[in-house]
């Protein structure tokens, strides 16, 4: 593939807030002239605030699947469930679409983000020309999937409503489901600190 010029070689530069492509400086003091934001050829400080974010996720992704994420209550029985266990509950109980959303949303994702940002932030770091355009989409995938994170959490908060409607039965969500929640915060972090550009320099990262 013929290697197109980037516009830092063209003398051009955007601004990261309003996209106004303005002469290219590296005056680490330049701002914007239109919204007067500070000017950077790249995001600063990219990939060290990424894998921060990638390690954190991670981190917090154990107690997301250690600790229950809901309690489900009736007059007979009381049960606490983690991911994996509310999956089997959903699938044994006849709900195996509800059961493929929740696995899919609090398994497959998030495991999908961290091999994905985890390779797009070494690929970058060891100045990979590997299929820039292959990270270029796996970078797009990722942002994509970003707004769907979230379900399982949403799967939680409907069940309780829901159930809060019977007399004899109670869903409460448990600790499991707020460090969920803040794995898919954290994720979702490290995929906008990411500065895809990178991708395509073939340098190493400052």
């Amino acid at each position: 593939m013929t290697d197109l010029p980037r516009a830092q070689d063209l003398g051009m530069m955007g601004c990261h807030v309003c996209r106004l492509i303005t002469a290219y400086t590296e005056d680490p003091h330049a701002r914007c002239p239109r919204c007067h934001n500070p000017l950077h050829p790249r995001k600063a400080g990219s990939i060290t605030r990424a894998w921060a974010f990638l390690i954190s996720a991670a981190i917090f992704y154990v107690p997301a699947n250690l600790f229950p994420i809901m309690r489900t209550q009736s007059l007979l029985s009381k049960d606490d469930n983690t991911i994996l266990s509310g999956v089997f509950e959903l699938w044994r109980n006849g709900s195996p679409d509800l059961a493929i959303i929740v696995f899919t949303a609090s398994i497959v994702v998030p495991v999908l983000k961290f091999c994905i940002m985890g390779f797009l932030l070494t690929s970058v770091q060891r100045a990979s020309d590997y299929g820039p355009r292959q990270r270029a989409k796996l970078y797009r995938f990722v942002e994509l999937v970003g707004y769907w994170s979230m379900l399982d959490v949403f799967v939680v908060a409907i069940l309780s409503a829901l159930v809060h409607f019977k007399v004899l039965s109670r869903v409460e969500p448990l600790p499991g489901v707020i460090y969920f929640g803040i794995v898919v915060v954290l994720t979702m972090l490290a995929a906008m600190s990411f500065d895809p550009r990178l991708i395509w320099d073939k340098r190493k990262a400052r």
